[in-house]
């Protein structure tokens, strides 16, 4: 079991004006993701998190332009263990990792999964990883998404990425297929949070937290779309509930996605395709940053995997095949 001393961990933040009327607890959460939120409201309570410098409650509305002031102990301790699974690194240094995950693989340990996720295969990279929250990673990607995804290695690294996610300062592009044959972009600008009666699915909701994501066409087909959408925000599941949203759900999306829907016509190959493709055609393809200590730009592109190179050629080769019959 990897473990190493407690480290005293102080940080700061201001309170956005918009977040004016907002409980403390829950701006708080949006100001350090890298935390639980139970976390969190234990350090309100222990007058670890305060709000310009005095003690606050977890339902104090704040004003807006607060400076928040986090001193915590963090426990460094992790029950995770060190496992040997090949990473896809895309950038190495000693400060940040980036790295291709596979879809499939699981971010973090949760209850009766604590093997075989990228938490286990990032410690034996480099156990020193133990010593950091969520052994460095700032942002995840859900099991059966792929794509790029970034890793802090040092406790400034992680808390200047952190800084720049709040910020909506880190590039994060997507390529999804879905269902539809759009005929232009846009902006999804709804807010996203738990849904009111299924704990495993997030849901638009007046009373949600800001979700904006943008979409512009990247190839269009008889009945599907691909699309390059873009992250100004980053909640749970945020592009497959806003493309749900917009009764576009993602191709495979096992949580939005809806029965199955075949162009009329399908060859049996694409209909196959489609049929058999069990998980989210959502892949994460390039991740842009200032690199944590140099400030220097760091553009990483993920290749898109092999099951989505399939499908878009099924969805290209039917398009023009009946773009065919049309002229005859």
């Amino acid at each position: 079991m990897p473990s190493s001393p407690d480290s005293i961990d102080s940080r700061t933040a201001q309170v956005p004006d918009s977040a004016a009327g907002r409980r403390f607890d829950a701006v708080l959460a949006e100001l350090f993701p890298e935390f639980s939120r139970s976390r969190l409201a234990a350090w309100i309570k222990s007058g670890d998190a305060r709000l310009d410098g005095d003690l606050a409650r977890p339902r104090d509305p704040v004003r807006g332009g607060e400076t928040v002031t986090l001193t915590a102990v963090l426990d460094t301790r992790t029950e995770d263990a060190p496992e040997d699974i090949a990473l896809d690194l895309l950038h190495e240094d000693p400060d940040v990792f980036v790295l291709n995950k596979p879809a499939g693989l699981v971010v973090h340990p949760g209850a009766g999964n604590r093997a075989g996720t990228l938490v286990n295969a990032l410690l034996h990279r480099d156990p020193a990883l133990a010593a950091l929250p969520r052994a460095g990673i700032v942002h995840r990607l859900d099991k059966d998404t792929s794509g790029v995804m970034v890793v802090a290695r040092t406790l400034p690294a992680h808390t200047a990425l952190v800084a720049q996610l709040s910020a909506r300062e880190v590039h994060r592009q997507y390529l999804a297929i879905v269902v539809g044959a759009l005929v232009s972009g846009g902006t999804a600008n709804a807010a996203i949070d738990r849904h009111p009666r299924d704990r495993l699915r997030m849901a638009v909701r007046d009373d949600g937290r800001e979700a904006i994501t943008h979409y512009r066409l990247h190839e269009r087909y008889r009945a599907h779309t691909a699309l390059e959408c873009r992250l100004e925000t980053g909640r749970t599941h945020q592009i497959r509930v806003h493309m749900a949203h917009l009764k576009h759900p993602i191709v495979g999306d096992p949580l939005y996605g809806g029965p199955l829907r075949l162009p009329k016509g399908a060859s049996e190959a694409l209909a196959t395709a489609l049929r058999e493709f069990k998980r989210q055609a959502l892949h994460a393809q390039t991740l842009e940053f200032k690199h944590p200590l140099s400030g220097e730009p760091v553009r990483c592109s993920a290749p898109v995997p092999e099951d989505m190179q399939t499908l878009m050629r099924l969805l290209r080769e039917d398009a023009a095949e009946h773009a065919q019959v049309t002229r005859r």
